[in-house]
Formats: structure tokens, C-alpha cells, sequence
């Protein structure tokens, strides 16, 4: 297996991680799925378990990631948390730079949004399988859990943009010329008006016609 490192960490974290907690709710309901997460006779996850587990955690991960842009990315758009004009013509002299934001920054988002909405459904399959179970303090605790994920999602995402808005920004140089040049451009109501015709002759012929008429 290969070890976890600043190539795989991001992905882990941001997928694998959410769907193996999705899978733990689903198993509730699925003797298959529970039968990967269960042991061998040497105390460990069999070998062909610990496969489809993985590559299941994956699939659902990004699935949990598509259902967190259709709800998570909408609230904090809505809540004045928005992507800013970027300039990607910026980003050949600064690609490294902006592949390190994503790491320490955007990375952590997807993983506090994703795990709060993985956290909600592997929850409400546990409810649904034990209902007749008093939970009262586990259900604070998972409220608590979910307002702690979102408010994280929340700063990170925050953090995110700011830098990215710093490193890719539209320059104030490319703004004061987009301004000139609407400024620039005659109104709908405006009519073009011919400007003044000149004098009918040119300097020449009036430094000729002056010495004509000197005695």
C-alpha cells in the first residue's frame, strides 16, 4: 500500500474519509458492508474487504463532495461567503503558490463539509435502525459535531478565497482601465456630431493671397 504523503494526503482526507463514515451508517442496513469493516481470524480487516472498502469510501466520498456543492457551497455563497473575481492569466507565475492554498486551505474545507454532511447521514441510518433507542445525549453531541464542522468549513473556505483573491486578484491597474473605458463609450442617447468644418484654405494659400495684395 502506499504511504500517505502531500500527494495522497489531500484526497484522504477530502473523500476517503467521508465515504467510510457514509458506509459505516449504510452498514446498518447491509450485511455486506459490514462484513468488510469486520475483522479476520488475525484481528484485521480481510484483504478483499479492506479493497472494496476502499474503493467504496472513494465513490461515495465524491458523491458526498457533489451533494456538498449543491448545499453546503450554496449556504456560505448565500451567507456572503463568495468566490471572488479571479484573473487565472495571473496563475503561470504563481501556480505553486496557488497549489499550496488549495492544500492548506481549500483540502481542509472539503473535509469539515464533507464529514458534516457524511456525519448526518451515517447518523440518521443509526437512528433509523435503533429508533426505539433513547439517545437525547447523542443527538446534542451530533448537533454540537455538526455546528463545530460547518463553522470550520466555513472559516477555511473564508481563508481560502481571501488568499486566493490576494495571490490572483483583479489588479486595480485592470479595474481603473476597465472604468476608462466604459467611461469612454459615447452614451445610447448621444448623437455623433460633426465637428466644425476648418478654414476652406491652408496657411500657404493665405500667406500667397496676403502678399498679392500688399502695394
Amino acid at each position: 500500500m502506499q504511504p500517505v504523503s502531500d500527494q495522497t494526503f489531500g484526497p484522504l482526507i477530502a473523500y476517503l474519509v467521508p465515504g467510510a463514515a457514509v458506509l459505516i451508517g449504510v452498514s446498518e442496513f447491509s450485511p455486506t458492508i459490514a462484513q468488510w469493516f469486520a475483522p479476520n481470524a488475525t484481528g484485521g480487516p480481510t484483504l478483499g474487504g479492506f479493497l472494496y472498502l476502499t474503493i467504496a469510501s472513494i465513490a461515495v466520498g465524491m458523491t458526498v463532495s457533489a451533494l456538498r456543492w449543491a448545499t453546503v457551497d450554496r449556504l456560505h455563497a448565500m451567507t456572503g461567503v463568495e468566490l471572488p473575481p479571479l484573473d487565472f492569466s495571473r496563475l503561470g507565475e504563481n501556480v505553486t503558490a496557488f497549489r499550496l492554498l488549495i492544500e492548506i486551505h481549500y483540502r481542509h474545507y472539503l473535509f469539515y463539509s464533507n464529514v458534516a454532511l457524511a456525519t448526518a447521514i451515517s447518523y440518521v441510518c443509526y437512528r433509523i435502525k435503533h429508533h426505539e433507542l433513547s439517545l437525547i445525549p447523542f443527538d446534542i453531541a451530533f448537533i454540537l459535531l455538526e455546528v463545530i464542522l460547518l463553522a470550520a468549513s466555513r472559516d477555511t473556505l473564508r481563508n481560502y478565497y481571501s488568499r486566493a483573491s490576494q495571490l490572483l486578484g483583479l489588479r486595480s491597474v485592470d479595474t481603473a482601465s476597465m472604468a476608462i473605458a466604459e467611461n469612454d463609450q459615447p452614451s445610447q442617447g448621444s448623437s455623433m456630431r460633426p465637428r466644425p468644418a476648418t478654414e476652406p484654405y491652408s496657411s500657404a494659400s493665405r500667406s500667397t493671397k496676403s502678399m498679392s495684395v500688399r502695394p
